[in-house]
């Protein structure tokens, strides 16, 4: 007999017939429940978007609000084929170079003479290229200068389409990593990239030349105004070829930026201002 009492009471409480209820309430008491929900909801929703819109009216959709950056970029060098910052090949096995000439390749094609000279500005060396805005008034889209494929010289693959790899005197492409708004040097004096080996293998290292001349980077390729604002930017290149690198052994190099206002990188980060990678050359002469 409890058990049906309980479950009279269970039906009773889903739905009273009586009272007209359900779950306890009736129609138009659950209908002033939703109703409140629902207004409730729709005002979370348009305070939510009335923020969002305010806080996207203060954003420009050129250049960041806010920037949180290291003090000193950092270096990326090309070839470079995964995560391990090595380059190593055999010089009588063309298979084992090869993809390094062409990822050189295809990095450098966008630095064809021709596409620079239709697609950017002559602009004068030596100092920077400000392109500032006039109030509210954007200057948008920004120029950007050219930086010719030909300024590699023997790094270009122009007239040594394997880059010195065959030989034995590779080269490597430097750049340095875009921030926004960087101005790197002052009073003139353009920021420079130099390699040298790390620890034990200074004697292995042997010669190297730079391109452009001095291993700079130009003045007049920043302040950099981000993607959108400079939507053709070449970034500038430093290419470092090594004529007598001994053979048959690991070579671990290091390649830091100079500029007399960008921090030096510290220890503790071993990409900020430098990288650092493993060239090996074989030879089984």
């Amino acid at each position: 007999m409890a058990k049906d009492g309980e479950k009279s009471e269970w039906k009773e409480f889903l739905w009273n017939p009586r009272t007209r209820e359900f779950l306890g309430r009736t129609a138009s008491s659950w209908g002033l429940i939703i109703l409140f929900y629902i207004i409730f909801y729709l005002f979370l929703g348009g305070l939510f978007a009335l923020t969002m819109y305010i806080m996207l009216q203060t954003l420009d959709d050129h250049k960041p609000t806010w920037q949180d950056r290291l003090s000193t970029p950092g270096l990326v060098i090309r070839p470079r084929q995964d995560e391990t910052f090595e380059i190593v090949y055999t010089i009588q096995n063309t298979e084992s170079w090869d993809m390094y000439a062409q990822a050189l390749d295809k990095f450098l094609s966008p630095y064809n003479d021709t596409i620079q000279a239709q697609k950017n500005h002559a602009c004068t060396p030596d100092q920077y290229f400000l392109q500032e805005d006039s109030g509210d008034v954007k200057n948008n889209p920004k120029r950007s200068c050219q930086f010719n494929r030909t300024i590699l010289r023997e790094c270009s693959g122009l007239n040594d389409r394997y880059y010195g790899y065959q030989d034995g005197k590779p080269c490597i492409i430097i750049k340095l990593n875009r921030v926004i708004g960087l101005m790197p040097g002052k009073d003139g004096q353009a920021p420079s990239v130099t390699c040298g080996a790390k620890r034990d293998d200074s004697d292995k290292i042997g010669e190297m030349i730079y391109f452009p001349s001095n291993g700079t980077f130009d003045l007049m390729y920043y302040p950099y105004y981000g993607k959108k604002a400079q939507v053709n930017y070449s970034q500038p290149l430093v290419a470092v070829k090594f004529l007598n690198i001994t053979v048959n052994q690991d070579v671990n190099i290091e390649c830091k930026i100079h500029s007399n206002n960008i921090p030096t990188g510290s220890e503790r980060d071993k990409f900020a201002g430098r990288v650092s990678f493993k060239l090996r050359i074989n030879s089984q002469n």
